[in-house]
């Protein structure tokens, strides 16, 4: 998994601390079954290579996931991912995803956008994103 290109989606004006955008995608591909037990993080030269971010960050980042015994630093190889702790159930991603899209709804309704106009940009992404 580790070298697969833009690993991690880093919106640098999303008003979220990029350190904890990689964090909360951990745990998102966690929870959806994308990464699993044994996979290897990319590198943190890769990952602030890839996403044009300070490398402290990232190391930032993944210190924080090793604090929350998410990865382990494996020497010669990097992060790796270890045992999940807790289940990541259907409604424990859908309570995940919520918390997503909560502000991004806050921002349509700001931009005056109604409830019409916000399905029609969502499935207009639903249909742009490759399905698996």
């Amino acid at each position: 998994m580790a070298d697969s290109p833009a690993f991690f989606e880093i919106n640098p004006t999303s008003g979220v601390p990029i350190y904890r955008q990689i964090v909360d995608q951990v745990h998102a591909m966690l929870a959806g079954g994308l990464l699993r037990e044994g996979d290897l993080l990319p590198s943190v030269r890769q990952v602030a290579s890839d996403a044009s971010v300070n490398p402290m960050t990232v190391s930032k980042a993944y210190s924080r996931l090793e604090i929350e015994c998410v990865v382990r630093r494996v020497r010669g190889l990097g992060m790796q991912i270890l045992p999940p702790t807790e289940n990541g159930s259907v409604d424990e991603r859908k309570q995940q995803f919520r918390a997503t899209l909560e502000p991004a709804l806050h921002r349509a309704r700001q931009l005056g956008l109604n409830q019409k106009q916000i399905r029609e940009v969502i499935s207009t992404l639903l249909q742009d994103q490759p399905h698996e």
